[in-house]
């Protein structure tokens, strides 16, 4: 039985998808969904971003029953070609993609190899996977638009979707061999969005109320935290284009803006404005940023003419200890 493939359109504000064309079978390929490598219209990050001139602003993005999928359909060809040019993979790719007939069976089978153990058997997790995979489009949207930290974030989103099924105790078990494998603990309750970039994909902390929006990249070692201090919605919220810096640590119940950008081991504390930079422990705002959303770039260093905002706001705007900077209108 073959499972309802889905594929990708553009559709510009305020018009219908049916007036848009499909996108181009290039967008994705085998290396950027197996082995992490993505192209991107301005950094080389996002797959999704090759697929025609993405503006976050103003391209949403739909999927709709296809009887086509040229995602999937470009990572069979790149898969059977690999296995062409290096026979001693070729047992390897048949068994992962070129033996399935869609992206969410082999993803299924590639995940449950991966987190099986004595007690979780890969067949029984398979039979799972495909089955909250196959059914949840929400799923079979995010599998196409995710990029690196790949098999980490599946695995969650399954886990997620189990959790939402009221299966909470699979849910925490998916988790917790999810942190074991891939050194990543994100809880099953959390929310996060489409696009994500877990950038390294390795010590990252998620706790239960987050709430993660979409083309959000996280660097390695960032924790979404409470404060020991609260209870209920008790977790950041990450805002849709931002990029966390490496180590960064965001607790408690805060926001941080659309577009905004945490220095790598900051401590967030408080809100942080959208297109904005904080930095520092306590983490404070030190500038805004004019440019296209850092989470797209994947800039983290400051341009001068930053430096020099920022020597201004030190000598006129400084107070208490803290840069006071003007928002943007």
């Amino acid at each position: 039985m073959s499972c309802s493939c889905l594929v990708l359109q553009e559709v510009e504000d305020g018009e219908e998808a049916k007036s848009k064309t499909r996108v181009s079978s290039s967008s994705c390929s085998f290396s950027s969904l197996y082995s992490g490598s993505r192209r991107c219209r301005s950094e080389n990050m996002f797959p999704i971003y090759a697929m025609g001139n993405w503006k976050l602003n103003s391209i949403a993005r739909t999927i709709l029953d296809s009887d086509g999928d040229p995602i999937w359909d470009s990572v069979r060809a790149e898969a059977k070609s690999e296995a062409e040019r290096e026979p001693i993979l070729s047992s390897f790719l048949y068994a992962s993609v070129l033996s399935h007939d869609c992206l969410e069976r082999a993803l299924g089978f590639v995940l449950a190899n991966r987190l099986q153990n004595l007690t979780l058997l890969a067949t029984q997790l398979m039979d799972i996977f495909d089955d909250v995979m196959i059914k949840d489009r929400g799923i079979g949207r995010s599998i196409r638009l995710d990029a690196q930290g790949y098999h980490s974030l599946q695995s969650y989103r399954i886990a997620h979707a189990l959790w939402n099924q009221g299966r909470k105790v699979l849910a925490l078990a998916l988790q917790s061999r999810i942190s074991e494998v891939f050194a990543v603990d994100i809880h099953p309750a959390a929310r996060i969005g489409d696009g994500i970039l877990l950038d390294h994909g390795t010590g990252l902390v998620i706790g239960e109320t987050a709430v993660v929006g979409n083309c959000v990249s996280l660097m390695q070692g960032v924790t979404l935290g409470g404060t020991g201090k609260q209870i209920g919605d008790r977790h950041p919220k990450i805002c849709q284009g931002a990029l966390i810096g490496a180590g960064a640590t965001i607790l408690g119940n805060i926001v941080v803006g659309d577009g905004a950008m945490i220095a790598a081991g900051s401590l967030v504390l408080k809100d942080v404005p959208p297109h904005s930079m904080a930095a520092g422990n306590p983490a404070r705002v030190v500038g805004y940023l004019e440019d296209e959303d850092p989470s797209l770039t994947m800039k983290h260093d400051a341009r001068k003419d930053y430096f020099e905002h920022v020597a201004v706001s030190s000598t006129d705007g400084r107070a208490n200890g803290t840069f006071h900077c003007k928002k943007e209108s």
